[in-house]
């Protein structure tokens, strides 16, 4: 016997007409609530520590790692941002490796939230993640970073969603994120993969798909050679391919994530079939040089920012604990992690022994230039013209420093500077508190004055 605890007959849901992100509920509202969700500090980047929760695995070698901050805050974010993080590849005591991965848990549940990184075996960072963050990893977190996201009000949501491989990571925040809220949408999903078992999520898009009727979910083969039970389609992303899933894609805003090809072939499909490039927005999974430098820009941006948040935050912090009865014993505020970061770049810093006068009469002399750089561990002084880079001309005189992109990106190359001046103009391989407590980089970097370097 069959029985079925549904009624043949579905009837449609009822919802309200708009599609609003509840944050703009909160900033919008009056009283003690609003007052105690600004409070914590949320909708703009900041810099935290947060411990992984959980680890899931996931198809098409991807990984979801979840997270909680460690201040107990939430993570208020737009479905499609990303966070900037610090992983210690090297081992505690050397400079970490920063990587954008994009988050792809919904903001609707702030309490957690979650990454999902694809191994690369080729590559330094992924493999490391995959193998040693688990339950109780900590890591130093900036964010939430980046404009790829839904719009915080929508009176007519129309979208299409355009994935290939990883790139569903971003979009599957932001499908989460319409499934999580009331409101009319329209959204179309079409998702490239490279073989059947290779869909990450598969499993949570079925179900979406199958609950929720303002969602239709796709999936295409870039490989043709694929069993003859494959139901779907096959092949690249192509026009016809688009008027198929989504007839109407000009009227849709279009948000796609990928593989740079990917993308590129598709901008160019969405202008033959009509759509406005002010409809189309892109998260390149990867990119070129000028891609990269603007995605550094963008974390360096984000780095002033959360530095200026923090201490307004903490102020409305302090405000909020102080109208409170205290008889409730409702909230008490703890010191911020910036604080406790910046104590531990200044004892850094302090490690160098800045203090202590520098005895240089048997360094090595080498160099030409009206400017004299003490290298204090190498025992090398170092002459150099105002107008050069320093890790050059300090490499070539036998002082080991490391470098990798020597653009001021990567920030392999930092070094504490002791005294003296320096002009420097990176692209977000350093952190604003870190340039306080004296670091530099050297390839992005010329010298105003003479100085000591502990290096």
């Amino acid at each position: 016997m069959t029985i079925t605890t549904t009624s043949i007959e579905v009837p449609e849901p009822q919802r309200v007409r708009d599609f609003v992100m509840p944050w703009n509920h909160t900033l919008s509202a009056n009283g003690p609530a609003a007052n105690a969700a600004r409070a914590l500090g949320p909708w703009h980047p900041q810099e935290f520590m947060a411990e992984c929760v959980e680890t899931i695995p996931e198809a098409g070698g991807l990984k979801t790692f979840v997270f909680r901050r460690l201040d107990g805050a939430p993570l208020a974010f737009r479905a499609g941002q990303y966070l900037n993080i610090a992983f210690p590849i090297h081992g505690e005591d050397q400079d970490p490796v920063d990587r954008s991965y994009s988050i792809s848990s919904a903001p609707t549940s702030p309490w957690t939230f979650s990454i999902t990184v694809k191994r690369d075996n080729g590559g330094l960072v992924s493999p490391w993640i995959h193998d040693h963050v688990e339950p109780g990893t900590v890591l130093d977190m900036l964010g939430p970073v980046g404009a790829f996201h839904l719009p915080d009000v929508e009176r007519r949501p129309r979208y299409l969603l355009l994935a290939a491989g990883a790139g569903i990571t971003p979009i599957m925040s932001m499908l989460r994120t319409i499934h999580a809220l009331p409101g009319r949408a329209d959204v179309v999903v079409l998702y490239h993969g490279a073989a059947p078992g290779e869909f990450g999520f598969a499993k949570e898009l079925e179900y979406i798909a199958n609950v929720d009727d303002r969602i239709q979910v796709f999936y295409s083969l870039g490989d043709r050679s694929v069993p003859e039970n494959w139901e779907w389609m096959l092949g690249r992303l192509t026009a016809q391919m688009l008027e198929q899933v989504a007839p109407d894609a000009n009227g849709r805003q279009v948000y796609a994530c990928g593989p740079e090809g990917y993308l590129n072939h598709a901008a160019d499909l969405l202008r033959k079939v009509g759509v406005d490039d002010t409809s189309v927005h892109m998260e390149f999974f990867s990119g070129d040089r000028k891609t990269l430098l603007e995605y550094q820009e963008e974390i360096s941006l984000a780095e002033d920012l959360a530095e200026e948040y923090a201490e307004e935050a903490a102020e409305q912090t302090n405000h909020f604990a102080e109208t409170q009865p205290a008889e409730l014993q409702l909230f008490q505020p703890a010191a911020t992690d910036i604080d406790t970061e910046a104590e531990v770049e200044a004892e850094a810093v302090a490690d160098a022994d800045t203090d202590a006068p520098v005895d240089d009469s048997d360094f090595t002399s080498v160099g030409e230039g009206t400017l004299t750089l003490s290298f204090i561990k190498s025992r090398i002084k170092l002459r150099i013209d105002p107008t050069e880079r320093i890790l050059g001309p300090a490499q070539r005189a036998g002082v080991r420093i490391g470098a990798n992109c020597q653009e001021g990106m990567c920030g392999s190359c930092k070094i504490v500077k002791i005294s003296g001046e320096v002009e420097m103009n990176h692209q977000g391989g350093i952190r604003a508190r870190e340039i306080a407590s004296g670091k530099f980089l050297p390839c992005c970097s010329t010298a105003q004055s003479d100085m000591v370097i502990d290096a």
